[in-house]
């Protein structure tokens, strides 16, 4: 049982964390298995030492169970003082940092080679075109402009938005081999999206289309965008406002809310305003934001099932809804400080998650639709350095730092 973390403004005294390991096990530190499916109270635990950071912990009795691995003092009784420790002047440095730094330190991190055009891999290397890094990065893309690769060999939902790194490509540097690439993509998902009656087609498809009409000019993309959209709202959206996955089962699941929130605001950004299909996505993407505005919890994130309490709170997902969030201020499709304050709330959530190391705490593993709500609860929580994390922490950062896309 773990005590509230104890700590007086601007840091005047020790961060103490008060564990109760009596209560609650069986516990072991460092944990083995898979979190949370396996041994989830010593897995809960040790990650809410790396996220709060405390510099002390209390236990009021009884053995450690190995806690003293965290590398910090553990004690019976709250002392009067302690030094910082080293996970809280980590901690303090990194939520120092402005976005345009942490873009900069999640660049070195991640996008660093490029296998095939998904969006896990790709959206890292144009996080790093949004860092300004596009004569880096060429080398990566090359392969994909030039045939050696063909980006579309054996396409998923995945390789669709991966596409969209191809076409920041090509609007920040004119090579219309990207171009090319893009619009063959979105003719190709056009014709089958793939979508496995999956949310996340959302944002695999639909922003692609929009982008390929932006591209071309052809309005017939736009009510291309519409329509998928109109067609998987139909199969996810509940009748609260969040999504299920699929319709095999109704969970939220967190990610699968994070896709139609993100690929809305990435569609609309491709979408001219004056067109039809505008005004009914922005829509949906308001009422969509306000009803996750509700789900956000105290700590700034979202979890991994939306709308379970006592479901764990994922890192992606958070990631997604704060850059979809900040893009629709930016563009005044959102308005109002509550949606100002659940972003400022879940980039900080962001900063206590992301080491310095590019290790992040508590990404979703990959996840296709699953049969039922215990089997999104049982998704492996990841504590690593993570293409998919890096890549959406790196594009928040981005989105902070006032970088356009």
């Amino acid at each position: 049982m773990v005590a509230p973390l104890a700590a007086a403004a601007a840091e005047s005294k020790p961060r103490v964390m008060t564990v109760d390991l009596r209560e609650g096990g069986p516990y072991a530190f460092p944990p083995s298995g898979k979190a949370y499916r396996e041994n989830g109270p010593s897995h809960r635990l040790w990650r809410r030492v790396l996220i709060d950071a405390p510099d002390v912990i209390v236990t009021p009795g009884g053995p450690d169970f190995g806690l003293a691995a965290a590398g910090l003092p553990i004690l019976t009784e709250p002392p009067r003082k302690a030094a910082p420790s080293k996970l809280h002047l980590d901690q303090r440095a990194r939520m120092a940092r402005p976005p345009k730094a942490w873009m900069e330190q999640l660049a070195a991190q991640y996008g660093q080679e490029l296998r095939e055009m998904v969006y896990t891999l790709s959206f890292s290397v144009w996080g790093r075109l949004r860092a300004g890094q596009a004569t880096a990065v060429q080398p990566i893309l090359e392969p994909f402009l030039n045939g050696r690769v063909d980006s579309l060999a054996k396409p998923t939902a995945s390789h669709y938005s991966g596409h969209l790194t191809l076409a920041a490509l090509f609007e920040r540097t004119g090579d219309t081999r990207a171009k090319d690439r893009v619009v063959a993509a979105a003719n190709l998902a056009r014709q089958n999206p793939l979508h496995n009656e999956m949310s996340d087609s959302v944002f695999m498809v639909c922003p692609l289309l929009a982008t390929a009409g932006k591209f071309s000019g052809d309005a017939a993309w736009f009510d291309a965008t519409l329509a998928h959209f109109n067609f998987m709202r139909k199969l996810c959206l509940r009748p609260d406002g969040l999504y299920r996955h699929s319709p095999l089962d109704e969970a939220a699941w967190g990610r699968g809310n994070a896709f139609p929130l993100l690929g809305l605001a990435l569609s609309l950004d491709a979408l001219p305003a004056t067109h039809a299909a505008h005004a009914p996505l922005r829509e949906a993407f308001r009422l969509h934001a306000a009803r996750l505005l509700q789900e956000q919890t105290q700590g700034g994130c979202w979890r991994q099932v939306i709308d379970k309490p006592d479901a764990w709170e994922e890192f992606t997902c958070t990631a997604m809804i704060g850059w979809a969030l900040r893009r629709g201020l930016q563009h005044k499709w959102l308005r109002g400080p509550a949606y100002e304050g659940a972003v400022k709330k879940a980039w900080a959530a962001i900063q206590r998650r992301a080491g310095s190391d590019g290790v992040l705490i508590d990404v979703c593993e990959s996840t296709g639709k699953q049969k039922s709500l215990a089997d999104y609860y049982n998704r492996e929580a990841l504590l690593a350095k993570d293409p998919r994390g890096g890549a959406m922490a790196l594009q928040f950062a981005a989105e902070m730092a006032g970088v356009t896309a």
